[in-house]
């Protein structure tokens, strides 16, 4: 195989999973099975972060209509969960595989103490050659706490775990220059990390059964191209597209990635949700800042505390419009902090290996 890539994360998406009737695809699965396998015979370490839940119970139990969207969701996600893990464990079997189960929630990425807990769990299966199946726990994820999809899920495995690629499974051929049924379009190959803004030329309808559009899963790439991980955005209804998008051989979407960026760093730019404190900074701070030298922000380009907070929380820092340019983790509390603003010769408020600024 081509790539180099030796820890790779492959998101497969509810319209891969599912046939057109809201039912599992299993010649779909098994198929992707058998890649996998090949792709970790070569001694690659492979995350599978996968969708079909909700479509696995509907293929077990018929519920009333009257039952409330959440509930249904929560009935079928919980009994399909079980389904789908016994589907993927009976056919990595056939290879003398194991796999395991991880379902996760938004909360478990909210805190350095839950975040290393998580990749801990995941570096043991890979270190005993397990292949972690990862999914978000719709039994207890409510909207307000969701991901905005699995994609989401797989950018932050992906950068938690430091993988080199993370490969998204869509039912489309990538990213296009227009509407991907419109003859005049076609397939971008390539992507580097500074294309502005992609909702000019990506459509922003969803898949019947996925909750992401191509416009979220298209940010999505960027940030983590950004933070140094290769993502192929591929059609996963085609046969042996795993093999043959590190093969180098599918036509497909590629975001290159840009410099390496560090462990601590990836989780704080996958933090901004979970902020506590808002800083605003003066222009000459916000230069020096987003200049190519590596600074730390000092208590004398502060100008306003704007949301309490305290030592180690994740905070926002905002420029003297409110537009936000960065996030990064608090040396002191807010009250130390009001204190200090505008003094020369204090101590960072964020130190510069904690400090992620957004591009």
């Amino acid at each position: 195989m081509a790539n180099n890539y030796q820890r790779i994360i492959i998101k497969i998406g509810s319209n891969v999973l599912t046939q057109s009737n809201g039912l599992p695809d299993a010649a779909r699965i098994s198929h992707l099975v058998d890649q996998v396998a090949a792709i970790k015979k070569t001694g690659k370490e492979v995350i599978l972060v996968s969708s079909g839940a909700v479509a696995s119970g509907r293929s077990l139990i018929s519920i009333d209509e009257r039952v409330n969207a959440v509930a249904a969701r929560q009935l079928l996600a919980s009994i399909g969960q079980v389904k789908l893990i016994n589907t993927y464990a009976h056919l990595f079997d056939v290879y003398q595989m194991l796999c395991s189960q991880v379902l996760v929630t938004k909360e478990d990425f909210r805190d350095r103490m839950h975040y290393l807990n998580m990749k801990n769990c995941l570096e043991i299966l890979l270190q005993h050659g397990v292949i972690p199946v990862v999914n978000e726990n719709d039994v207890v994820s409510v909207t307000e706490l969701m991901f905005t999809d699995n994609d989401e899920l797989a950018g932050l495995i992906a950068s938690m775990l430091n993988a080199q690629a993370l490969i998204i499974l869509s039912n489309v051929d990538g990213l296009y220059n227009g509407d991907p049924k419109s003859p005049e379009s076609h397939v971008i190959e390539e992507i580097d990390g500074q294309t502005g803004n992609f909702a000019s030329f990506v459509t922003s309808s969803r898949s019947s059964f996925g909750r992401g559009g191509m416009l979220t899963k298209s940010n999505m790439a960027q940030k983590v191209a950004q933070l140094g991980i290769a993502v192929h955005i591929g059609n996963g209804t085609r046969d042996n597209i795993l093999t043959d998008i590190l093969a180098g051989k599918a036509k497909h979407t590629k975001f290159i990635p840009s410099k390496n960026t560090s462990g601590k760093k990836k989780w704080i730019a996958h933090s901004q949700n979970f902020a506590k404190g808002v800083v605003q900074v003066n222009e000459g701070a916000k230069t020096v800042l987003t200049s190519a030298k590596a600074t730390s922000l000092l208590p004398v380009g502060v100008t306003a505390i704007m949301a309490d907070f305290q030592k180690g929380d994740i905070i926002k820092l905002v420029d003297e419009s409110g537009k936000q340019i960065g996030v990064g983790i608090a040396e002191y509390g807010s009250d130390k902090a009001r204190e200090r603003i505008g003094q020369k010769k204090q101590r960072p408020l964020v130190h510069y290996d904690y400090l992620y600024l957004n591009a």
